[in-house]
């Protein structure tokens, strides 16, 4: 690594006053009780190796390998420590793990092809097939992670959403940017996306499906996260709009890192800030809400989300802890062992509050928890919170 960059990775782990205080929000020291599997153990990791003070080996690289770049550390941090860009650059150092799934990695953040596999499992009756199958696969394998995601697909909802006659003002249009594995497996919620900007007055231009670059970023691959995020620049250049939103809270860093002068977020502050615009049919259900790590520390968004959904009469909304599920991008498929022990605390909260639905705005989550209703024998829908809102959003004057 060049000079400078050593010393940027220096300077940002010296920030770093040594206080604890991120240690009781961080998932992975409360799962192993180890020093290193800190927030303040990695960052002391960061910078031995930024100093050239050690050597790389498996041991050492281990505990940055198995964080989950949840950020809850960076919003309790009182010396404002930007960890998230230490973990990367840190990562970018080391070059991608040995175990990192690149087969699984190249399907998922391909479009076409993952599109294709669906349709595959489909035909073939994957989920009828997933126990003969996993028994064939190591257990908790990458592949037989990755054989629990495809055979517990989704709850479908209907193709299209009514559309909103209302007279709204034209305000700026908005760039929705698609992703990867969220234009196959949530293309519900890109389409309520785009029912519930525009009813809320903002036109929406819909970008080409493509990776933004989060995963090769946080795989150590700088080079081809650079060429996605040049992808995404020109896709939004090209688009004309001043904004860019996303359904997928996941892709929020990447996105604000290749956009800086851009207004990068997910739908809900547009739509919160225009709610007066919405009008919701009742909905008499118990609805457990799941906010993933990404829209708590780096969205921001969860107060936004809770104001749209309390908008919806009779709907009881049961938030659930914040604490990270483990799915965390790759993770699930390079750890699938310790994502499978982070989970367990949300699925134990889900089977207490006993809910109708499962809301989470991220894919990986969704998936991630899905997966691990369907080992319990728990049949509970989980769907994207904007799916929800689209369903019951109603034409005209809002009430």
């Amino acid at each position: 690594m060049p000079e400078n960059k050593s010393e940027r990775l220096a300077a940002l782990a010296d920030q770093c006053v040594q206080c604890g205080l991120c240690l009781p929000v961080c998932p992975t020291y409360a799962l192993d009780g180890n020093e290193a599997e800190s927030p303040r153990g990695r960052i002391a990791i960061a910078a031995a190796l930024a100093k050239g003070q050690v050597p790389v080996t498996d041991d050492l690289r281990e505990p940055l390998d198995h964080c989950l770049g949840c950020l809850s550390c960076e919003r309790v941090c009182p010396a404002q420590v930007r960890f998230g860009e230490l973990l990367v650059e840190t990562r970018a150092l080391l070059g991608p793990a040995p175990r990192r799934p690149r087969v699984l990695l190249a399907l998922a953040t391909r479009p076409a092809w993952l599109r294709a596999a669906r349709r595959l499992a489909g035909w073939i009756g994957l989920s009828r097939r997933q126990a003969w199958l996993a028994g064939r696969l190591p257990e908790r394998s990458a592949w037989g992670a990755a054989l629990s995601l495809a055979a517990t697909p989704l709850p479908s909802t209907p193709s299209g959403f009514s559309a909103v006659s209302r007279e709204a003002p034209t305000l700026a249009p908005v760039a929705l940017f698609p992703g990867c594995v969220g234009s196959v497996d949530d293309e519900d919620a890109q389409q309520a996306a785009t029912v519930l900007l525009e009813a809320a007055g903002h036109p929406v231009i819909r970008l080409p499906a493509f990776c933004c670059g989060a995963l090769d970023a946080h795989g150590g691959r700088t080079a081809a996260a650079a060429r996605a995020m040049q992808r995404v620049r020109n896709a939004v250049q090209a688009s004309g709009a001043s904004m860019l939103v996303t359904v997928t809270p996941g892709c929020l860093g990447q996105l604000r890192a290749a956009l800086p002068g851009v207004r990068v977020s997910d739908p809900y502050a547009l739509l919160a800030d225009r709610a007066g615009e919405l009008g919701f049919r009742p909905l008499r259900q118990r609805v457990a809400l799941h906010l993933p790590c990404t829209q708590l520390n780096v969205a921001r968004s969860g107060e936004a989300l809770q104001t749209l959904l309390a908008r919806v009469p009779e709907l009881e909304i049961v938030p659930l802890p914040p604490r990270c599920c483990g799915a965390a991008g790759s993770h699930l498929l390079e750890f699938p062992e310790r994502a499978a022990a982070l989970r367990v605390p949300t699925l134990e909260a889900i089977d207490t509050l006993a809910p109708q639905a499962l809301l989470s705005s991220n894919i990986g989550c969704r998936l991630h928890l899905a997966a691990g209703l369907a080992e319990r024998g728990k049949a509970v829908p989980t769907l994207h919170p904007l799916v929800l809102l689209a369903q019951q959003l109603v034409s005209g004057s809002p009430p």
